[in-house]
């Protein structure tokens, strides 16, 4: 009833497989996940473990829909082995550049962080928080206002130094999961090889043409990457990556011949 190819299939049943480990072994797969590079409780295997793993129900169904959807046609397009090298090359690509991503980030905070230390005004705070924390400016306005009057007072500076060492401490052991990069991968092959099919979203429920939808998506994951909101724990970044992976591959693919699959 499902028109499913095999390796499309293989992945479908990888992933839900996984998935139902991580609801009875929980924490015990933490390893698997992607941790930022010079934490811990990174690992190299990390870049191809992670995209296995999902944070529910929710995103395992997404990320599957995607795979459903896209992935078939490209399958039957290219042959299984090619197919999958596509799906790996697009996931582990997608890793590898939220890693570098992530890394400059933390860096940059790091040293925000130790330039607050070593001269703790509301300037270097407020630094702080509009090149690492935008999207809590809010909470932090009453700090550096207070901080602005009241320049000397230590257990207020105590304080703040505290919060963002924090934050800084719970980024640099949070992990990502999921197979979005390689889904975003694929989304653009779609859209690259099939540029002209129209799609039918479901939010909203209109007819779009691929490769709108796919310029669409990019701007918006780009938008969302650089203009984050609280609560946002979407690896946006990641999924550009993906795409951009995608892109290099098919070039590559591409070039010097007249057909590449």
């Amino acid at each position: 009833m499902l028109n499913l190819t095999p390796t499309v299939r293989v992945l479908l049943f990888i992933n839900l497989g996984v998935y139902l480990l991580q609801t009875q072994l929980g924490q015990q797969l933490n390893l698997l996940a992607l941790y930022p590079i010079g934490s811990e409780h990174f690992q190299p295997w990390q870049f191809v473990t992670y995209m296995f793993m999902h944070g529910g129900l929710g995103h395992l169904f997404s990320n599957m829909f995607g795979l459903f959807s896209f992935g078939p046609l490209l399958e039957q397009r290219w042959g299984g082995n090619r197919f999958l090298a596509f799906w790996l090359i697009c996931g582990i690509g997608a890793g590898v550049l939220y890693s570098g991503v992530r890394h400059y980030e933390l860096n940059r905070m790091h040293q925000d962080i130790e330039a607050f230390r070593q001269e703790p005004t509301d300037v270097n705070l407020q630094d702080f928080v509009e090149h690492n924390m935008e999207e809590y400016a809010a909470a932090f306005a009453p700090v550096i206002r207070q901080l602005h009057q009241t320049p000397d007072d230590t257990r207020l500076i105590q304080g703040a130094l505290t919060s963002i060492q924090q934050m800084y401490t719970s980024s640099f052991n949070s992990s990502m999961v999921g197979a979005s990069g390689a889904v975003f991968g694929l989304l653009f092959a779609f859209g690259y090889l099939f540029p002209n099919t129209v799609l039918m979203l479901l939010f909203p429920p209109i007819p779009l043409k691929a490769k709108y939808f796919v310029g669409l998506y990019a701007l918006y994951e780009l938008y969302s990457g650089i203009h984050r909101v609280p609560g946002d724990n979407v690896a946006h970044f990641a999924h550009l990556g993906g795409l951009l992976i995608g892109f290099i591959v098919l070039k590559f693919w591409e070039r010097g011949r007249t057909r590449f699959y």
